[in-house]
């Protein structure tokens, strides 16, 4: 049986602050007149409190329900919702009210659409380019199912950062990821990786994996010529999510970090609070 996450004591290093402030504020006022979604709330996400105080959100588009189950993730899930077709243009308008010079999109996984939500996705970073001029973007996107075709048409929209998670280590994928898979996203970053764009990809620590394991998926990576890479804990949602095994210090995140610079990684943000668009907006300029 998972445990319940209430019940457990997170260490001091894993502590956050409660949300304040007037930007914070602005940032849900924004979030809310628009009825949009955001990863920061459907993920649970411990950096809500710094990064809507800073002014920053990470938009969730697609609908708020994934076709997917993987069972580390927050995400709501079954049958997907009907697209909403003024979403790309509510989005765009949030990120000029917020006065964003840098924003960073994110989906859930749409497999019960032809082309993955591919059009939806480019239609998106397309309004949110003609409504502010000048912003950059990182979008987190889905696998696409191994379709070049849905990858391409997002790539030629030329987002300065185009992210896929690999979340965990290969051995863990069947219970973690089931109706994903560890080649395949490997294939898509490679390919992002050989197109003009920044490739950037994340996992989690504290599901269970080993040492050796890591360092694997850290070699996968940089085989693939990846540019930018995050590293995170794993903070188990409820008890119904995949059972947290341990939290790992600090300290280990420092020698996982130390290993993909010495393999050549370009960027990489490791430690317990971090999240796949932790500091997005200062990882543009990486050579």
């Amino acid at each position: 049986m998972n445990s319940d996450p209430r019940k457990i004591r997170k260490p001091y290093w894993l502590k956050t602050k409660l949300p304040t402030g007037k930007k914070y504020s602005n940032v849900k006022n924004i979030v809310n007149k628009y009825g949009l979604k955001t990863i920061c709330q459907s993920g649970n996400c411990p950096n809500i409190a710094e990064c809507w105080s800073d002014g920053t959100a990470t938009f969730l588009i697609l609908g708020e329900r994934c076709t997917r189950n993987c069972t580390f993730c927050n995400v709501s899930t079954g049958k997907a919702e009907e697209l909403d077709s003024n979403e790309p243009s509510k989005v765009a308008k949030a990120v000029k009210l917020m006065g964003l010079k840098h924003c960073v999109i994110t989906s859930v996984t749409r497999d019960d659409l032809n082309d993955k939500g591919a059009l939806h996705w480019a239609t998106t970073i397309n309004e949110i380019r003609k409504l502010n001029p000048g912003i950059t973007m990182e979008v987190l996107i889905p696998d696409m199912n191994d379709d070049i075709d849905a990858l391409n048409l997002i790539l030629n929209t030329k987002p300065e950062i185009v992210s896929h998670n690999m979340e965990t280590v290969k051995r863990l994928y069947k219970t973690v990821r089931p109706q994903a898979n560890y080649e395949r996203s490997l294939r898509q970053i490679e390919l992002t990786a050989k197109s003009p764009l920044k490739s950037k990809s994340g996992f989690m620590l504290g599901l269970g994996e080993k040492d050796d394991e890591v360092f694997e998926v850290i070699d996968d990576l940089s085989n693939v010529n990846l540019d930018i890479l995050t590293i995170g804990q794993y903070l188990q949602p409820s008890k119904e999510h995949y059972n947290l095994v341990e939290f790992v210090k600090p300290e280990k995140f420092i020698e996982f970090k130390k290993y993909a610079y010495n393999k050549g990684i370009k960027l990489i943000e490791s430690a317990p609070l971090v999240r796949s668009s932790y500091h997005s907006e200062q990882q543009i300029n990486v050579m």
